[in-house]
């Protein structure tokens, strides 16, 4: 301290000398006035004669100590540099916590994820589809709900250093705009089924629920900017945890074994989450009947690709049953692989039924289309056929009010019923895989066996990508004899030799190192989960990589396979 006083005088000293003189002459007039304008010489004079007497036996003390201030200086400017460095990581926290999780497994995964739903909106937003406007802003108001992961992100990790799963208010929040995003999933859908006079571009709702859409991302940012000022804490209770039973209530109960754990959701927040997994079962119902209500059965498709989105949220709602162990953090990787999948799976719904429906690449055009075309006038026209419109059985305020019950009493059930039960408290993971697999199974038998009641099979089909749905099959590869064959194993043998690099480059993002597999069951085991989960996405893609196989096919036969001949 004593060094830095010490340069701060001899830096004045300095500043002196130069700037006194000068100073003087900036002065306002009645500085310089002592006694009337005679005197004014003198008192410059005096002054300036003064300021150079002071500065020379500041710098003189100061050239004696340096010695001293160097020592000092040694300890202290370290000290002054970590200070600094502390107060600049403190500043750049803010920036960086929204991105802590860009570089594990689960945030590569949702990174990844947003590309595909991007051209999910792209091919569900065609206008021949006749997508329903309000359904349309409900798939694309899922984006806000994303951005809103965001400040909650930086508030959870900056302020209370936790996850976003442990702090509820912010969690019960950020969830909320995903139930809105199924409401007006339904809603939409729903009225262009049921409405004889529904139009794509109206709504008997108006503007209302796009509105209050708009108004809850609002109030969501400035509970996010100002919440942690009013009070909120790490575990403060969403929408202050109304409906919650006292703590002594929850212990008098019969069945009761345990004690909540500190960051047991809320009932809030388990309301918004069961609101969540009900309205996304309801939407996925509806656009299974829109097939009937557009005479396009390719929208059965989008019920399907639904399915892994699903799952995903399952996922969630298992490590919050579990009450978001550490030892379960495989189940926000799941999560997140499942979004991918998920939002890959509807991705390729929405091309298939953009492409039934008259999608071509021209679409892709920025430039005004032509108004003449004989394309576009045959999708304009279909754009504009009505809906084949089912009567209701029950309005939306019956309905509204079921949704209600079935979502506070599931909530209640979970909530307090599972204290009654070692499970939850034994984070075991066998039990959280059975969950999460077995939920979504269950709904994918369901409408297998729709299906076939429906049309005789299934229901259900790969992707197709030939003319007028018709699929690509190994039967076109063996068209072309050995050079097909040959064309098919280069295509899977690429696969699997990018698949390992990815796999091993995810798990150096996630643990830091590079897997040893010839010595560490534990890394050979998450690259092989990888390189598994990635294979199950290529199923899904087996039109496409059977078309590589094609394109590759004439290729392989005069370059591989007659080569000698050509020669």
């Amino acid at each position: 301290m004593a060094a830095r006083l010490s340069i701060a005088a001899a830096l004045a000293a300095i500043i002196a000398l130069v700037v006194a003189p000068s100073s003087l002459a900036f002065a306002p007039p009645s500085s310089l006035l002592v006694g009337g304008t005679k005197s004014s010489s003198f008192v410059q004079q005096h002054v300036i004669t003064r300021a150079n007497t002071v500065a020379t036996s500041m710098i003189t003390e100061l050239v004696t100590d340096i010695p001293s201030i160097l020592a000092s200086a040694s300890t202290t400017i370290p000290a002054v540099t970590t200070d600094a460095l502390s107060t600049l990581s403190a500043s750049s926290s803010n920036l960086l916590s929204f991105s802590d999780q860009g570089q594990n497994l689960a945030g590569i995964f949702f990174q990844c994820s947003l590309l595909p739903y991007l051209f999910f909106l792209s091919f569900l937003s065609f206008r021949g589809n006749r997508t329903p406007d309000l359904g349309n802003f409900g798939w694309q108001f899922l984006l806000l709900f994303v951005l809103g992961t965001i400040p909650s992100g930086i508030v959870t990790r900056s302020v209370y250093a936790d996850s976003l799963a442990n702090v509820d208010w912010l969690h019960g929040g950020a969830e909320a705009l995903l139930t809105i995003t199924n409401v007006l999933i339904v809603l939409g859908f729903r009225e262009a089924m049921t409405n004889p006079n529904y139009t794509t571009s109206g709504s008997k709702f108006g503007n209302v629920p796009k509105i209050i859409a708009g108004a809850a991302v609002v109030a969501f940012a400035v509970a996010c900017s100002t919440g942690t000022g009013l009070g909120f804490e790490v575990h403060s209770p969403f929408l202050f945890g109304i409906g919650n039973l006292p703590e002594e209530t929850v212990m008098n109960l019969p069945f009761v074994q345990h004690s909540e754990p500190i960051n047991a959701l809320s009932i809030p927040t388990w309301a918004i989450h069961f609101s969540s997994v009900f309205e996304f079962l309801f939407a996925m119902d509806l656009i299974w009947k829109f097939a009937e209500t557009t005479n396009n059965p390719k929208w059965k498709g989008l019920t399907w690709g639904m399915l892994p989105l699903h799952a995903s949220g399952i996922c969630a709602c298992t490590y919050h049953f579990f009450y978001n162990p550490s030892s379960l953090q495989f189940l926000v990787e799941l999560q997140a692989f499942l979004t991918l999948l998920g939002n890959t799976t509807v991705a390729i719904a929405a091309y298939r039924i953009a492409i039934s429906n008259g999608w071509t690449l021209k679409e892709l055009n920025p430039f005004p289309k032509s108004e003449v075309s004989p394309e576009g006038i045959a999708i304009d026209e279909a754009a504009v056929m009505p809906y084949t419109v089912v009567a209701s059985k029950e309005s939306e305020l019956v309905l509204a009010a079921k949704l209600t019950a079935l979502t506070i009493g599931s909530s209640y059930v979970l909530k307090y019923g599972e204290l009654a039960f070692d499970l939850p408290l034994t984070e075991n993971a066998v039990a959280a895989g059975a969950i999460v697999l077995g939920i979504p199974a269950a709904t994918a038998a369901f409408y297998y066996n729709r299906g076939k009641k429906e049309g005789g099979e299934s229901g259900f089909s790969l992707p197709s990508f030939g003319k007028d749905g018709e699929g690509l099959s190994m039967a076109d590869v063996k068209k072309f004899g050995v050079s097909g064959t040959v064309a098919y194993i280069l295509t899977e043998l690429a696969f699997w030799a990018v698949a390992f690099p990815v796999a091993s480059t995810a798990l150096y993002q996630t643990t830091g190192h590079w897997p040893d597999v010839m010595n560490d069951t534990g890394d050979r085991g998450a690259v092989l989960a990888f390189i598994f989960g990635a294979a199950n996405i290529a199923r899904l893609l087996v039109p496409l990589r059977l078309g590589a196989a094609l394109a590759l096919a004439p290729w392989v036969d005069e370059n591989i396979i007659n080569r000698e001949d050509k020669q």
